[in-house]
């Protein structure tokens, strides 16, 4: 069974090894035509043998995160090949100089450490250690408070945000695109707004625009993001990248949500920061995530703080390297490991109120995704329509079909009464699927109002980052049942609860945030999109 590693934008078929050589040439500063010898010496140093017989020390070529992200060649990350900031050598160094800082009483090179997991990690290792998610959470808790992090939190907490944002978003985009003439409203309906069965998909925008020549991938029209419909999920960073380097006009669809990782380094930098006292490049911060490409989003520009010289994600490590980290610390079975009680805070955990013990987990139902076309559409039809009680998981008030194949949805909300279409969503995985619906909203013939999207196939339980099935099992196993094992853990390890029925976002709205939608929510909580110019030599021509 292979699993993915990789994908690359000549090769659409979605698991490849990551074996791919990077197409970005390295540029090589032009030196004077004088000869000379190279010498390795036995440690496998390269030097350049001048001929007077003087030595200099080669530098080794390197591809930096920023340099991937101007890149063409791939469509997601070339993995350990191209992240050298972005491992879990980074957290060891750092946990080394806090306990040099310790032992020489120097504070000033102190950090406190905060390590955040996404609930797709907790059950790839609850899938292959039989364990549950409880049990996952408290037992990575044990390692990572050994090693000498300070906290450890969970990104179910920020996706309840992610998703609450989302949702208002779409609201709001929606009304919008019903004042714009983007979609045509009909005579609402009680307690909401109605739209006309026949204009229920989104119209073309309007405003025209030049062509810039007959070879522009682009179409003639302009988009206003605010009221651009389809509206397209953002979490996902390898479609972010994709979009970004290839399809440059599909920006003003994609929302402006962040997405769960980074709301969680917003957070955690500046809300749980200024609660300790502490400046946010103070602090540093890992997230334990099931996909490469999470390494990427982390070291965007746009969640650099230029005042305090620090991102929001420090550094972003796979379920793969965190596996790794057990064997590298002597701990190979994480089922015998010991369990600590989860950090009260940004973890959605019930706890025992008599004893503080940890009871269960808790978080929004839907997909191992995060859930988005689910909540989004539960959203929308209350708000919207006034329609309660729709479950996409249990098709309750929506018709659910799948079409072409298992990663492409379409759900559907129909008014109960008469069966017009209110609202039509789909999910759509997979570079095969996404390239279908980048063609259908290029040319305006997009039928969805929101698309949930997601570079893997199955989503982001079935990152490439995440486990493989026990030795015993690795060969016995087929992918498909090793997903299916992966998102029955996913679904079964928290008791479902909707974000907004959870106590603290009301808080962190009102206390950190100053309410919704206001100037300080957009800035922690919002972002945006930057078609990536293409400007690269073409390695064929480079001199070698």
């Amino acid at each position: 069974m292979a699993f993915s590693g990789a994908l690359t934008l000549s090769d659409l078929n979605d698991f490849i090894s990551p074996s791919q050589a990077c197409i970005k040439p390295v540029e090589v500063a032009k030196t004077s035509e004088t000869q000379g010898a190279i010498k390795v010496d036995t440690s496998g140093s390269y030097y350049e043998v001048s001929q007077d017989g003087s030595e200099t020390k080669l530098e080794t070529a390197t591809i930096s995160l920023n340099d991937c992200l101007a890149c063409s060649g791939c469509i997601t990350s070339a993995e350990s090949v191209l992240v050298t900031l972005q491992s879990q050598e980074e957290l060891y160094s750092i946990l080394k100089q806090n306990k040099i800082a310790i032992e020489t009483n120097d504070p000033s090179t102190h950090r406190t450490v905060v390590v955040s997991i996404s609930p797709q990690t907790r059950a790839s290792f609850a899938a292959k250690y039989n364990q549950t998610p409880l049990q996952v959470a408290r037992k990575l808790t044990w390692f990572f408070k050994n090693l000498g992090v300070h906290s450890v939190f969970d990104t179910s907490f920020s996706r309840d945000l992610a998703l609450l944002e989302t949702g208002r978003e779409f609201v709001d985009r929606y009304r919008k695109a019903l004042t714009k003439g983007i979609i045509k409203a009909s005579a609402p309906a009680a307690g909401g707004m109605d739209i006309d069965a026949e204009e229920a998909a989104p119209k073309a925008p309007r405003k025209r625009v030049i062509r810039r020549g007959a070879a522009n991938d682009e179409p003639a029209v302009a988009v206003e993001t605010e009221s651009a419909m389809p509206m397209l999920a953002s979490a996902c960073p390898g479609w972010i990248c994709y979009a970004e380097k290839t399809h440059g006009y599909m920006l003003p669809y994609v929302s402006e949500t962040k997405s769960p990782q980074q709301i969680m380094g917003s957070m955690v930098k500046n809300h749980f920061g200024s609660q300790l006292g502490l400046t946010p490049d103070q602090i540093y911060h890992v997230c334990v995530m099931p996909c490469y490409d999470k390494k990427l989003e982390a070291s965007r520009s746009d969640f650099y703080s230029d005042l305090y010289k620090t991102r929001d994600v420090d550094c972003v490590i796979t379920s793969t390297e965190v596996e790794k980290m057990f064997t590298e610390q002597g701990q190979t079975d994480m089922s015998v490991f010991g369990e600590t009680n989860l950090d009260f805070g940004y973890n959605s955990v019930i706890k025992d109120p008599a004893t503080g013990m940890d009871q269960g987990l808790v978080g929004a139902s839907g997909n191992a995704s995060g859930g988005f076309l689910e909540y989004v559409m539960q959203y929308a039809a209350r708000e919207l329509f006034g329609i309660e009680g729709v479950d996409v998981d249990r098709n309750v008030g929506v018709e659910v079909k799948v079409v072409r194949n298992a990663d492409f949805r379409e759900v559907t909300l129909e008014r109960p009464a008469t069966g017009e279409v209110l609202l039509k969503f789909a999910a759509a995985y997979g570079f095969r699927n996404i390239q279908n619906l980048v063609r259908k909203v290029k040319t305006g013939k997009s039928p969805y109002h929101f698309v949930e999207v997601m570079a893997c196939p199955s989503g982001c339980i079935n990152g490439g980052g995440q486990l493989k099935p026990a030795g015993d099992n690795y060969a016995s196993v087929s992918l498909k049942d090793w997903i299916a094992q992966v998102d029955h853990q996913y679904r079964s390890g928290a008791l479902a609860r909707k974000p907004e029925e959870n106590p603290l976002l009301e808080q962190l709205y009102r206390e950190w945030l100053g309410g919704v939608n206001t100037p300080k929510a957009r800035e922690q909580l919002r972002t945006g999109y930057h078609a990536v110019e293409q400007n690269l030599v073409n390695p064929l021509a480079v001199k070698w």
